[in-house]
């Protein structure tokens, strides 16, 4: 059996190289189009413009899926690791919550483009990258309380050195992004799609760029982390039959009972 076919370790192996697929696609097609420069576009500029723009949509929408039932998988891990815990099980339904926020902005960038919907574009973007990385710093509280019974020393310091890599990518595109939209750099910033390096603010657009894929792949470097932790969780469901048929009344079910249960794994 391969690693990444040890009990539910594919979620997240699944969501990295989707994700990542994702950009790189949208990437390729639009620099083949000669839809954007080819020396690091924003990722939103490389699915702004068909075709890009729909496998982009597509891909992230998968995505969105994907990193909810890796939060969700983790959510129930750590319910189940620490039960008697309060704590940690607070932390553990704020840090589901933020996550699938995180995911529903994600949504929102894959489905309104920057150069269409900016300001909705953003909201997304700030859900996504925004509450993504408190989510990252409660994942990295709880892997700091549940060690070292439940966790290794270096699953947290792993954890805790992606966030710190994804804080200063923040704040690097946060102060650039400023430094560019505030420098009176030309009109229509939120449009413009390609850059000459002679031209007023390029290099804060670039240094913007640049955080930008830094962060998203901080984020992808996160979920990595999971894959350990993910190789000890198996799922099984559990089936209750009301019926012995598909088409009887209401009348005709049994006993509650006497209801059929078949379990399964999955």
């Amino acid at each position: 059996m391969w690693w990444f076919q040890q009990g539910l370790s594919f979620l997240p192996v699944a969501l990295v190289v989707w994700s990542a697929a994702s950009f790189v696609f949208s990437y390729i097609t639009a620099i083949v189009l000669h839809h954007v420069d080819p020396l690091v576009p924003y990722i939103s500029d490389t699915g702004t413009i068909p075709p890009e723009r729909c496998l982009f949509g597509i891909m992230l929408n998968v995505s969105t899926f994907l990193g909810m039932a890796t939060m969700y998988v983790r959510y129930k891990q750590v319910s189940a690791l620490s039960p008697e815990k309060p704590k940690i099980l607070r932390l553990n339904k704020l840090g589901l919550t933020l996550g699938w926020m995180s995911c529903f902005g994600l949504c929102i960038i894959a489905n309104f483009q920057k150069c269409i919907l900016y300001y909705i574009h953003v909201l997304g973007a700030c859900l996504t990258f925004g509450v993504g990385s408190i989510y990252m710093l409660v994942q990295t509280i709880l892997s700091y309380l549940m060690q070292p019974e439940l966790h290794s020393k270096d699953i947290f310091w792993a954890r805790l050195a992606v966030f710190l890599w994804s804080c200063s990518s923040i704040l690097s595109m946060f102060v650039s992004s400023v430094v560019l939209y505030s420098g009176l750099h030309g009109q229509n910033l939120v449009q413009k799609l390609h850059w000459d390096p002679q031209e007023r603010g390029y290099t804060p657009h670039i240094i913007s760029t640049v955080s930008e894929w830094s962060l998203a792949f901080s984020f992808l470097s996160f979920f990595l982390t999971y894959i350990r932790d993910f190789q000890k969780i198996s799922l099984r469901a559990v089936v209750s039959l009301q019926g012995q048929t598909l088409h009887e009344s209401p009348g005709s079910f049994r006993a509650e009972e006497q209801a059929l249960l078949i379990a399964g794994s999955i």
